[in-house]
């Protein structure tokens, strides 16, 4: 991805926010403020071991997300958020302990063995049922690539792909978006990773994948020797936003939403998406 005009790295556009497939939800948790000063303080926080902040997501961790499926080396967007967010809590890079956390597992109900979770978990009121989010720090849109020469490699809209055998990794909203909004009459194929759904594409068994913007240009410019962007799907009137996952009723979720929203007002996503993320060469599906 690094070797052209979608790399990591190249400016995002103006119009990428922080927070973006239905139902989605662009509040946080709904838990309350801190209250006090010293609220968030590092040695008030309500952490699972003492001076370290415990952090999950998958693996692979995926670029632009993370770099060469290390998170804990702080490049990527998501690795650089996180330890950006650490900092504002109190926790040196040193500090921050990451663990391997199944993607589906982030989201399910029970006892968490982290503090919080990054891997690109959009926020919806289905899933609040289990686990708190915090404010939202990427706002994002879904997107359909496939290979140069495919059957819906110059599709213009949405209803140009409904003959096309479409796919998407389990328990995400790309899958959602999927099924709601393409409504392709094959059923859709589901993989366990988006790795599967790549070389499902390479080996033609499906047509394209669904995935989030800056995922696509990765596989596209990555994973793929003639990987195409078809086009973003349609904004359907709600913003999908990624929020760090915590269990449910955590002590921590008011403080990391209020770092999170102190991240967003000084700059620091926004400089961030900047390094990282890029919203250029993505024609919008009618």
């Amino acid at each position: 991805m690094r070797t052209r005009a979608v790399v990591v790295g190249v400016a995002v556009l103006a119009a990428v926010g922080l927070g973006a497939c239905a139902p989605e939800d662009n509040s946080s948790s709904g838990s309350s403020t801190p209250s006090g000063a010293d609220a968030c303080a590092k040695d008030k926080l309500a952490v699972k071991t003492a001076g370290t902040l415990t952090v999950g997501t998958d693996k692979p961790a995926y670029e632009p997300w993370f770099s060469n499926n290390d998170p804990s080396n702080g490049k990527g967007y998501e690795s650089a958020v996180t330890y950006a967010l650490a900092k504002k809590l109190g926790f040196e890079q040193a500090n921050v302990k990451w663990l391997t956390v199944q993607f589906n597992t982030a989201f399910a109900p029970g006892t968490k063995a982290f503090d919080l979770d990054v891997n690109q978990v959009s926020i919806s009121e289905d899933r609040r049922k289990a686990v708190d989010f915090s404010s939202g720090y990427y706002d994002v849109r879904q997107t359909v690539i496939t290979t140069a020469g495919s059957k819906i490699a110059n599709a213009k809209s949405v209803a140009d792909l409904v003959d096309a055998k479409l796919g998407a990794q389990v328990g995400t909203t790309s899958y959602t978006a999927l099924r709601d909004q393409v409504k392709p009459k094959q059923t859709p194929a589901v993989f366990d990773t988006n790795d599967l759904a790549v070389q499902a594409l390479k080996n033609k068994q499906i047509d394209g994948i669904v995935v989030d913007l800056p995922t696509a240009f990765y596989m596209t410019g990555a994973q793929l020797d003639n990987g195409k962007i078809v086009g973003q799907l349609p904004s359907t009137g709600t913003t999908e936003q990624f929020g760090f996952v915590l269990e449910k009723g955590s002590k921590l979720t008011g403080c990391v939403s209020q770092a999170v929203d102190a991240l967003k007002s000084d700059g620091t996503l926004a400089n961030l998406q900047k390094q990282y993320l890029t919203e250029s060469g993505a024609p919008e599906l009618s």
